[in-house]
């Protein structure tokens, strides 16, 4: 058990770093807005595509995918709903939160939990599939509208498709269909830019966290409770009712699945926000609160289904 901390351990280092870079102010006024864009169309391009360009098919587009899908939207509707119905939030908002309670963090830790608490790293590529060549097209669509003001369904398609993290994930999956073999010359120089990606994503987030309050009073305190409390109960107990009642998994299934939703929020959603200027406190504390909540409730997992 004390190997499945080895993530949790990687990512909070990484985040000391970024926390510690920006204490002193090692890297000038400009690095948070410099390291959002260089992950997004440089670096998070590149991860998605080696990791979807590797991922076994059958993984793919296994009985994970529409567990986690239905889990996912049930979570994405609840937040919507609240925060719409009840605290009356922009469109902007609303999407940046739905999505931190519900986009989880398959990359950076998804991957090396799933190693040490599941036995493989593979689990995680049907949620990422998922969330980039689904979840993550619709996002931006309704961003670049919120941002640019209104979009004609052409406009939006066209930077739907334009928008790197789309299609490095489309990409990847075209090669793991297609079973193409890439030939080192073209997978190494792609392997050592996509590498870059997830440290340089968790130190830019730690470099947002120096002289933040976390569940400021100037923040967005409920939006964060609520999206925080939908990521580690509710979105893991609907990952379980739907796949032990409704599809009738396998009981290492139902771990799986249950594993892969309690995971915390994914990083890309920061990214998002800070992109797009939108949520940003919304994305960056639920983010911090469910990363360091979601240790419990994954050990309670694995005991109890495990």
């Amino acid at each position: 058990m004390l190997e499945s901390l080895t993530g949790f351990v990687v990512v909070g280092v990484a985040i000391l770093v970024g926390w510690i870079i920006g204490r002193i102010d090692l890297l000038g006024e400009h690095a948070k807005p410099v390291l959002a864009r260089l992950t997004f169309f440089v670096l998070s391009p590149f991860l998605l595509f080696v990791v979807l360009a590797q991922a076994d098919v059958r993984t793919l587009f296994s009985a994970l995918l529409p567990v986690a899908a239905i889990a996912a939207v049930s979570i994405f509707v609840i937040y919507a709903l609240i925060a719409r119905l009840a605290w009356r939030r922009p469109l902007g908002e609303i999407v940046i939160g739905a999505l931190s309670s519900g986009q989880v963090n398959s990359n950076n830790i998804g991957i090396p939990l799933s190693l040490y608490l599941l036995g493989s790293a593979a689990y995680p590529a049907p949620v990422i599939l998922l969330q980039l060549l689904i979840f993550t097209p619709i996002t931006m669509t309704i961003l670049d509208a919120v941002t640019h003001g209104r979009t004609s369904p052409g406009r939006a398609l066209v930077r739907t498709i334009s928008n790197p993290i789309v299609l490095g994930s489309l990409l990847g999956t075209i090669v793991s269909i297609s079973g193409i073999e890439l030939p080192s010359v073209v997978l190494e120089p792609a392997m050592l830019i996509a590498n870059a990606c997830v440290p340089v994503m968790l130190i830019s987030y730690g470099i947002s966290l120096y002289g933040q309050r976390v569940l400021a009073p100037s923040g967005r305190r409920r939006d964060v409770i609520l999206a925080t409390t939908l990521k580690l109960v509710a979105m893991p107990l609907i990952a379980w009712v739907v796949a032990q009642f409704v599809f009738g998994l396998s009981e290492r299934d139902v771990l799986i699945v249950v594993v892969l939703a309690a995971l915390p929020t994914a990083q890309n959603v920061f990214n998002y926000s800070q992109r797009y200027g939108i949520g940003e406190a919304i994305s960056r504390d639920t983010i911090f609160l469910t990363t360091i909540g979601c240790v419990p409730v994954l050990i309670a997992a694995t005991l109890i289904l495990g």
